[in-house]
C-alpha cells in the first residue's frame, strides 16, 4: 500500500484504504474514494492528481493524497 499522492498519468490503482480524521474519510468516501474502488490517473503533477473513479473525473490536492492508500493494478507504460 501507498499513498495516492505517488502515482503517475495511465495508472490504474485500487483504493485500499483511507487515513485521517472521520470528516474527511467521509467526505472522500462520498466522492467515491471506497474500499475496492477502482480509480484511472489522469495526471500527477507534485503529488496532486486528477482521476477517473465512478465515472467521475475528480482532482485531489496532494494533502488529500496523502490520506487515500491504494494499490497499483496497472502501471502506466510511460
Amino acid at each position: 500500500m501507498l499513498p495516492l499522492m505517488y502515482v503517475k498519468s495511465g495508472d490504474i490503482v485500487k483504493i485500499s484504504k483511507l487515513i485521517g480524521r472521520d470528516d474527511s474519510k467521509k467526505h472522500l468516501m462520498d466522492l467515491g474514494f471506497v474500499d475496492g474502488a477502482l480509480a484511472k490517473v489522469v495526471s500527477s503533477h507534485n503529488g496532486d492528481v486528477i482521476l477517473n473513479i465512478k465515472e467521475s473525473r475528480i482532482a485531489i490536492t496532494k494533502e488529500m493524497a496523502e490520506k487515500i492508500m491504494i494499490e497499483i493494478i496497472d502501471k502506466s507504460k510511460n
